[in-house]
């Protein structure tokens, strides 16, 4: 089936639904020999998993990654990694009240409408934990990119009407993991929990941003037609459960400005590199990188699922009323968090290594 598959060189697969088995990923195009650190997977994916604070979905999760194949004494063999992550406290029970209700704003209506029929057990593979596989294959792809000199960094930079004021190249990003919203600035940080605890104690849900940065991206990665390398971050970024919008370097503020404003001189620096003296391109022109950070943001919408009840209709097109049960996250954000980082990890990886095809 088409759509479960990202990626050129770098190229993963990802299976399993919420409440089955298992869910995991298939991560073929690893050049063999990458030192594997399987203690940094599964800190990876410690930060996305479920119940680790009071504000995130309280279901429980080990998010335990094994690693069935491409993995020798450390080392990728070359060969596909298959990394399996076993599902340990699902409640399919808490879903039968929706087994012929479409929830409003979910993948119901849309799934039943393509497959003809769909796993309402926690929306099967609309769910994101399948968000987990991506993850781990991220790790993968950073322990590569780490080799390059590269970094991302990404964080939560609004919650609701909460925004984070100050220029990331302000901020001191050791701060980020210091607090359970992901938000490298402890005051704001503070806000954005108290505004998503009083919204999960009325039984609603927020939305926000998540920024990101990738530092140390040698200048020649992308691609120039279709496969740019914003669009490919585009793509990637949007495929993640709840994204709704996303804007690279000057984004939407650039239809503000003149080109006289807008564009970004060049200049060599002491070390004798080509930069740029501003940097409203977001490291990327023509599709490819210039060697200067690459930065976005990504909108994230509400949570669908709510405790007020909802109007809505059955699968037979009757009227019918949804009551929000189970285990959900009030602000998917905080948990989004190292999803954005893997998504860029994996886009970073397979242009990084596409680009080393280019010329001789």
């Amino acid at each position: 089936m088409p759509g479960n598959t990202f990626g050129t060189l770098f190229r993963i697969h990802t299976f399993g639904e919420s409440h089955g088995p298992a869910i995991g990923v298939v991560i073929d195009g690893c050049p063999a020999g990458l030192a594997i650190d399987e203690a940094f997977i599964q800190a990876e994916l410690d930060r996305r998993r479920p119940g680790q604070s009071a504000i995130v979905t309280q279901r429980q999760e080990a998010d335990k990654a094994h690693i069935l194949s491409g993995v020798f004494e450390g080392r990728s063999t070359g060969m596909p990694i298959a990394i399996v992550i076993y599902n340990e406290d699902a409640r399919s029970k808490d879903y039968s009240h929706i087994a012929d209700k479409y929830r409003p704003s979910h993948a119901d209506f849309t799934y039943d409408v393509k497959y003809g029929h769909r796993d309402y057990r926690g929306g099967g593979r609309s769910s994101a934990r399948e968000t987990a596989a991506r993850v781990a294959a991220g790790a993968i792809a950073k322990c590569w990119l780490a080799e390059q000199g590269v970094r991302i960094h990404a964080w939560v930079s609004q919650v609701g009407e909460v925004k984070l004021e100050h220029p990331w190249e302000d901020l001191d990003m050791s701060f980020t993991e210091t607090n359970p919203v992901r938000c490298p600035h402890p005051e704001t940080a503070a806000r954005m929990e108290a505004l998503i605890r009083e919204v999960r104690k009325a039984g609603d849900t927020v939305g926000g941003v998540v920024s990101a940065v990738a530092i140390g991206v040698p200048a020649g990665w992308g691609e120039p037609v279709f496969d740019k390398l914003h669009a490919e971050l585009g793509k990637a970024i949007l495929s993640i459960n709840a994204c709704k919008g996303f804007e690279y370097g000057s984004g939407f503020e650039g239809a503000y400005m003149r080109g006289s404003q807008h564009n970004d001189t060049f200049y060599r620096d002491a070390e004798r590199r080509i930069r740029t003296r501003t940097n409203y391109s977001g490291g990327v022109q023509g599709g490819i990188s210039n060697g200067m950070d690459i930065y976005f943001r990504a909108a994230f919408k509400p949570v669908a699922t709510i405790v007020p009840a909802q109007e809505s209709v059955n699968n037979a097109g009757e009227v019918a009323v949804v009551e929000g049960r189970g285990r959900h996250d009030p602000c998917v954000l905080p948990r989004a968090v190292p999803i954005v980082e893997a998504m860029t990890a994996l886009v970073l990886a397979d242009m990084g290594l596409r680009a080393r095809l280019a010329r001789i």
